[in-house]
Parts: structure tokens; sequence; C-alpha cells
């Protein structure tokens, strides 16, 4: 394993990602925060939620809400730490803070992916197999299914931080970027790093392309027997019950890609932050907007929650 240079080992790295907004910082720092507040909210809500609401003790709401809660810890580990730099003009973290970081970030974001995936399975059996559904998707294999999901998130997470930090770095430590990402910390090392980009390449495509591959293979099935229904409504509800996952597998999945499946060469530091900041602030705020403006169990949920009913009887 090769050692980072005693220069990068000791003083570590410095965000320069919104170095160049001078007063705007300000700005930003208010913008991301209130944002942040309201998705750790809502998500956590969200959780609470499906937790004390028996009608949404079903597969569907549990996948949601380890989703959600998924979302919630991605978040956790940068959006506090961004906020942190823009608020005090701390922009430095350690060696192993980075390292640290980029575990945490990546491991949760393949676990969101395969997440998805597994929602996507769980509404290919629903609509497609609507009769044996309850024995199909039981408590014993939604676990399975959720532990394989955070399992396989974590192995990815770890496999991609190994593949970075195990090459040197260059005298420069200056990260452009507001965490610590693999496309701008890979930028830093010295030497040849084909092997690693390569490595990225091969663990990104792994987790983007073979989860992307199962909710395509369920939409297929999915959309056969839509069209196979004979009534208009029947189509139309079973569409709607699929309509707020495709809207944040399009979102999470377009992000994802632009920024890991594409070389080295074409990293940019405007464009790539601000593909950045939509997939760490924006889309996690988008799963449960999405899901209770699409969703009627939810909204009635939600209002029976602002009620005090469901808050009452936990």
């Amino acid at each position: 394993m090769v050692q980072p240079n005693v220069t990068t080992w000791w003083r570590g790295f410095v965000f320069l990602g919104f170095s160049s907004f001078g007063q705007l910082q300000v700005l930003l720092f208010v913008l991301f925060l209130s944002l942040y507040l309201i998705t750790l909210t809502s998500n956590v809500f969200i959780i609470i939620v499906i937790r004390l609401d028996n009608h949404l003790h079903t597969p569907m709401y549990l996948f949601l809400s380890f989703l959600s809660f998924s979302e919630t810890c991605y978040t956790l580990g940068i959006i506090p730490r961004m906020l942190s730099g823009l608020a005090m003009g701390d922009q430095a973290i350690s060696y192993v803070g980075c390292a640290t970081q980029m575990f945490f970030s990546a491991s949760w974001a393949c676990t969101n992916c395969f997440l998805l995936s597994v929602m996507g399975f769980d509404r290919y059996v629903a609509i497609c197999a609507p009769l044996h559904y309850a024995s199909r998707m039981n408590p014993i294999l939604c676990a399975q299914l959720v532990g394989v999901s955070f399992l396989s998130g974590y192995l990815f997470g770890l496999g991609m931080t190994l593949v970075i930090f195990r090459l040197s770095f260059c005298s420069s430590h200056e990260i452009q970027h507001f965490f610590c990402d693999t496309p701008p910390v890979l930028s830093l090392a010295c030497g040849d790093t084909g092997l690693s980009e390569l490595g990225i390449l091969i663990l990104s495509l792994l987790v983007l392309l073979v989860s992307f591959f199962f909710i395509t293979i369920s939409y297929a099935y999915i959309l056969v027997a839509i069209l196979r229904m004979p009534s208009a409504e029947g189509r139309r509800k079973a569409f709607s019950t699929c309509a707020s996952h495709l809207t944040v597998v399009i979102i999470h999945y377009g992000c994802a890609s632009f920024m890991y499946l594409r070389p080295k060469a074409s990293y940019s530091l405007e464009r790539d932050q601000l593909i950045a900041v939509t997939y760490t602030v924006a889309t996690p705020l988008l799963n449960p907007i999405v899901y209770s403006l699409r969703n009627r169990a939810v909204q009635t949920a939600l209002r029976n929650a602002f009620r005090g009913n469901l808050l009452g009887k936990g």
C-alpha cells in the first residue's frame, strides 16, 4: 500500500469549493442551512409517520423509510461540514477525516442505489403478482433485502475509499470541491492514476448499472402488465403507484451517472459542484416531497400526524 506523502498526511486537505463566491458565502450558508433543515425534518418525519401509522406497515413504505434513513445519514456526513466551512471559513480537513467522509458518503450513496432497486422489485411483485404479494414480500425477505442493500453499500464504499487512499498525493492539497468526493480527490494524486480510475469506474458501473438494470427489468414487466389491464382506471392507478419511485430514480441515477461514469479529464469545478449540490442537497429533499405529494396514504398519515392523532397514540 502506497503511503501518502508527509505533507498531505500532516496537513490534510483544504476545500476550495465555494472560495470564489466571496460575500455570497453568507447567502449560500443561509440557503443551504434552510434546505438542510427542511430535508432533515422531512425525512425524519416520514420515518416517524411510517413507524406510527399501522396503515403504512407494508413493504413499500418500509423500504421508503429506510431510503429516508439512508438519505439522512448521507447528508449528515456532508452538509454540516460544508455549513461549518461557510460559516467559520475553516475549510481544512485532515487526511483521516477526508477518508472517513468519503467512506460514509460513498457507502450511503451506494446504499441508496440498492434500496431504489429493491423498491422497483417491490413494485414489480405488487403489480405483476398481486395475489401473491403478501406471501412473497414477507417480513423475512424484506429484512434480507434491506440488510443486503446496506451491507453492499458499505462494501462498495470501502472499496472506493481504498482505491483512492492507496495513492500518494502531490504537494497540492487543495480539493476543488466542498466535500471529499472521489473525482476531485483523485485529481490530486501523483503519478499514473489510470489503474485507480479504472477501479473507480468498475465499482461505479457495478453499483449504478447493475442496480439500474434490475430497475429496468422490473419496470419492463410492470409496463407489460399495465398495458394488459382492461380498464383505463386500473392502468392509471397502477402507474400512479410507480410514478414517485420513477421520478426519484431518474434524478438520482442521472446525477450519479454524470459524476462517476466519465473520465478524469472531463472534471469541471463549476459544473461538478452544481451537480453535487443537486444530489447532496436537493435529491434527499426530493424523496419526502415526491412521495408526500403523489401518495394518498402518506398524505392521510401526514394529516393525521399534524392533527396530533398519531403522535397522541405514540
